[in-house]
């Protein structure tokens, strides 16, 4: 019996791209840079950092690390305005199932998100108690597909990495709960997430009680 089912946030439990999508757009009209949502896709599970550095290559200025900061810190402000008006409503069909159904088993649940927004969103989605440890993404030194996200979340949690599931909807994340050790479950398309032990199309159509009690 695993013990710990670990999520990722965008994408499993809620949907913030939109979001994101807007927030660095914005910021890189500002420096005469044009994203499209195909580019948005490349960002997908990548920290704030790296997704401005993959933003700005598309620039031929040189930026120095203070730019960077700035610029990154623009993105955030506009970011945090946009999810002012997050409810419950914007939770992904099937999340709160997910989460009921686990509390009830007496699994532990942890969060591994890069966004440094994470905490802010949960309460925002009134989901704040379901959790038993959120990973501070302002502490963690490595992005995924790096498994350092999700050996800290199992650390908090103590459980060893091997008896915990992890939940992605991103390849990046996906790596990172392999690399962790711990069997991956992928949100989303089977084809995009052929990594994953298991891939389930959304939360709904396969509550994840379910789906982890089916876990060898």
């Amino acid at each position: 019996m695993r013990k710990a089912v670990i999520f990722d946030l965008d994408g499993v439990i809620t949907d913030t791209a939109r979001y994101h999508f807007l927030a660095w757009k914005h910021m890189a009209n500002q420096i005469g840079i044009d994203i499209d949502e195909k580019f948005n896709e490349t960002l997908k599970g990548v920290d704030r950092m790296g997704s401005l550095e993959r933003i700005l290559a598309l620039s031929k200025k040189h930026y120095s690390d203070n730019e960077k900061h700035a610029l990154a810190d623009q993105k955030n402000e506009y970011y945090k305005e946009l999810i002012k008006g997050m409810t419950a409503k914007d939770l992904l069909p099937g999340a709160a199932s997910a989460l009921k159904s686990l509390k009830e088993m007496g699994v532990k649940t942890g969060l591994a998100s890069v966004s440094k927004n994470a905490g802010t969103i949960l309460d925002r989605l009134g989901i704040s108690h379901c959790f038993d440890y959120v990973v501070d993404a302002n502490l963690i030194s490595k992005g995924k597909p790096d498994p350092e996200i999700f050996l800290t979340a199992a650390k908090e949690l103590d459980t060893d990495p091997k008896d915990c599931v992890g939940v992605e909807d991103a390849v990046v994340g996906i790596q990172a709960i392999k690399s962790a050790g711990m069997y991956a479950i992928g949100v989303g398309d089977k084809s995009v997430l052929n990594q994953a032990d298991r891939v389930i199309p959304d939360l709904n159509s396969m509550p994840l009680g379910e789906a982890f009690k089916a876990i060898p």
